[in-house]
């Protein structure tokens, strides 16, 4: 799950992208309004972590800016904010929890968890892919009664394969899903959790397999 946080206080940006890349989260950060709406309008992200109070434009103006252009991304307000009259406004919105500052990792966590779960449609902690289950709780891949634990990265590779079964996914896709597009990061990276998943979905004796189609990317298949 990729989220980006729009926060013009530079050290709980950091600490809020650290927070969230600890979890198994993809997180990208931005200080001001109009990089938030420049950033979300790509499509590429499953949830939004918005101040309300920010530099250029603010944190209602863009996500009221997004559900006009047709964005359903959800979204969660952090700020300082507390009066009854301005939670209703950020709700109005189009904003779906609000959390104020000061707020507790812990309580952080279960709101993402919970705004996610909210996106489209409910989102399942267990992800199947034949007799394949992948636990987005526990980062654990189940097959016959066997499990093995994931890394976070690797978890993240895995999740969004068995989010899109016999679809191609390009290394670019991965890098950008899970590391950002300003990641200096070589694409023999994702090729490393390629081959560690592949060593895994072995050991529990799994129907699926991770293909490579040259000059494409990774296909997941196997059974529906």
């Amino acid at each position: 799950m990729r989220i980006l946080i729009a926060e013009d206080d530079a050290r709980l940006l950091k600490s809020l992208v650290h927070i969230l890349k600890l979890n198994n989260f993809s997180a990208d950060g931005v200080d001001n309004g109009a990089d938030a709406l420049e950033y979300a309008k790509t499509g590429e992200y499953d949830g939004l972590i918005l101040d309300i109070m920010m530099p250029k434009m603010d944190g209602i103006q863009v996500l009221r800016q997004l559900r006009e252009a047709g964005f359903t991304t959800p979204a969660l307000f952090l700020t300082a904010k507390t009066s009854v009259s301005q939670r209703v406004e950020g709700l109005d919105a189009g904003a779906d929890d609000y959390l104020p500052k000061p707020f507790s990792t812990d309580e952080l966590l279960a709101r993402v968890r919970a705004m996610l779960r909210r996106r489209d449609s409910f989102i399942p902690d267990l992800l199947c892919c034949g007799p394949v289950i992948l636990n987005r709780s526990t980062y654990e891949l189940t097959c016959q009664n066997q499990s093995v634990s994931l890394s976070g990265k690797e978890f993240q590779v895995m999740e969004i394969l068995m989010e899109n079964p016999h679809i191609v996914v390009t290394t670019e896709q991965f890098i950008t899903k899970i590391w950002g597009w300003d990641t200096a990061v070589d694409t023999s990276v994702v090729w490393v959790h390629i081959s560690n998943l592949r060593k895994k979905l072995a050991a529990l004796s799994a129907p699926i397999r991770i293909r490579f189609q040259r000059g494409a990317g990774y296909i997941l298949e196997g059974e529906p």
